[in-house]
């Protein structure tokens, strides 16, 4: 299972467990380095940056394989030079990049030898982070969780392959070794993979929602713009029936306006990154649950370990 990731990380096995937005934990994290796979959380998981540092070092204290730092790179997060610094201080491992220019981090991080992977989700973007220097890309299809992309994995990965030459790492629609493998297939070097993972025993989020991902299949994951501007794939609920998917008129002018766009697409994130917290951790009919379509194969809460055992061994099988 070597590939140009697992060598340039050092990893077991090509897969990346993708950070999930109030989800990933350091007993998550643990877990899946010690399964031989690699991981990588949110900073934003972490409200100061003492906090950031601490789980930094309970990761470091546990395990000394590979992990990264997922940080939003545009102005909405006014949290993002401290938190590239401190990555680059603590010399985390690899740096992965969304929603934002990723030129400054690549340069601090390419400075101390840290890997970086910019999220993309076509070749334009694609080849403007090769051009700043990225180690590899993320490409993010219209089956990922969270903020997805627009075009299939079939379609996007050839089209990276043959028009970039750093790594493609494919993000959505793995939870099965037989998808893991035609993604590779299609030339992905790695898998980020998700929404499997938050069915885990380790997974800090609330048993509602970890129920929520075995009763509902993939025919119930929506598209919405109305928790962070941008399209967010959650669990069709009857509370999102209600809510609707769409951002309404006057949400929609202000982030077109270009002197209010800034400002808008911050409260609509803090607005949205709140009823997520809320849904995930609590008791609430207002149930937003982020997911992809994934969900379809879930059928059991399990440690994390044994979540990853079964996705190698599913691949081993194909493979022979």
């Amino acid at each position: 299972m070597q590939t140009s990731i697992t060598k340039m990380l050092g990893i077991q096995y090509p897969i990346i467990m993708a950070p999930m937005f109030l989800v990933s934990n350091t007993a998550m994290i643990v877990a899946a380095l010690e399964s031989g796979i690699t991981a990588a959380f949110p900073a934003l998981n972490y409200r100061t940056d003492k906090e950031l540092r601490d789980a930094i070092a309970e990761i470091r204290s546990k395990t000394n394989k590979p992990f990264g730092v997922n940080l939003i790179v545009n102005k909405s997060n006014f949290k993002y030079k401290g938190q590239l610094q401190t990555c680059v201080e603590l010399h985390v491992n690899f740096i992965i990049t969304s929603l934002g220019n990723p030129k400054e981090t690549i340069e601090q991080c390419k400075a101390k030898g840290i890997k970086v992977f910019c999220d993309v989700v076509d070749l334009g973007y694609a080849e403007k982070v090769e051009a700043l220097g990225a180690d590899a890309v993320i490409a993010v299809n219209a089956d990922a969780g969270g903020h997805a992309g627009n075009m299939k994995a079939e379609e996007l990965i050839p089209l990276l392959k043959k028009h970039i030459k750093i790594p493609v790492i494919s993000a959505g629609g793995v939870a099965t070794g037989e998808q893991l493998k035609k993604v590779l297939d299609l030339g992905a070097e790695a898998a980020s993979i998700g929404t499997i993972f938050i069915a885990s025993n380790e997974s800090p989020v609330s048993e509602d929602y970890k129920k929520a991902l075995i009763q509902y299949g993939a025919k119930d994951i929506v598209k919405t713009t109305k928790l962070s501007g941008s399209a967010l794939t959650v669990i069709n609920t009857p509370y999102v029936q209600k809510m609707g998917a769409e951002a309404g008129f006057l949400e929609k002018f202000m982030l077109k306006n270009k002197w209010l766009k800034k400002y808008m697409k911050l409260f609509v994130a803090l607005r949205g990154m709140k009823a997520i917290e809320n849904a995930a951790f609590s008791a609430t009919y207002k149930t937003v649950w982020c997911a992809g379509p994934s969900i379809e194969y879930i059928e059991e809460i399990r440690p994390l370990k044994e979540i990853c055992e079964k996705l190698i061994h599913e691949f081993e099988q194909v493979n022979k």
